[in-house]
């Protein structure tokens, strides 16, 4: 669902600094070329990407890694326009902040290498999840993305036939991710986080 609720705004793409005037706030929109998106947090979205930090930053802490999540934090990438991303998760490397210019003033990451690792949690705008972030963050060199599609919202090229709930782990190689999907009682792969004993079905149904 495409939202815009000031009326002065609803007919014209936004810019980033009219997106942060309208939205910035609130973390629930996006910005995508232009438009906004609602990132519709239900309950269950809510409690998978929970699941999901809370067990990424077990591996952190354990490995004693300088690296911390984001949940639903601003990321703008320096050379994509009017477009604001706002990830569920976001794994973010600690000493790359330093180059990134707009981080302690308003708290914006702009650079693909500050994040290690991304997770979505899918809504009905799968397709951003599916297809969009799936060239930007790969373009961007984030080095792992999960797709986590608690409800099989994701066509059926995406996540096959019959549709059910799937996590779709893209890993980078030669600029590219290549997608493995895990559904099930299957135990995940993880190349960020090679410690996770996790099956899909725990991470896709959390909290039921």
């Amino acid at each position: 669902m495409t939202l815009a609720t000031d009326p002065s705004i609803q007919q014209r793409s936004l810019s980033f600094e009219e997106f942060l005037d309208h939205y910035g706030k609130d973390n629930r929109f996006e910005l995508i070329d232009g438009e906004v998106f609602d990132l519709e947090p239900t309950g269950q979205h809510e409690e998978v990407a929970a699941f999901i930090t809370t067990k990424v930053c077990v591996q952190i802490d354990g490995a004693g890694l300088p690296w911390f999540t984001l949940q639903r934090g601003l990321f703008r990438p320096g050379n994509f326009g009017m477009t604001v991303f706002r990830p569920d998760v976001a794994v973010v490397d600690r000493a790359a902040l330093e180059q990134e210019p707009l981080w302690s003033e308003q708290s914006i990451l702009t650079q693909g290498l500050s994040i290690k690792f991304v997770a979505e949690v899918v809504s009905s705008n799968w397709q951003n999840d599916y297809a969009r972030k799936v060239e930007d963050y790969a373009a961007l060199g984030i080095a792992e993305y999960w797709i986590a599609d608690y409800a099989g919202l994701g066509g059926i090229r995406h996540i096959g036939k019959p549709k059910q709930p799937t996590l779709s782990i893209c890993t980078l190689a030669d600029g590219e991710y290549k997608i493995q999907l895990f559904q099930g009682n299957q135990t995940i792969v993880s190349p960020t986080f090679p410690a996770l004993n996790l099956t899909a079905e725990q991470i896709l149904q959390a909290g039921r």
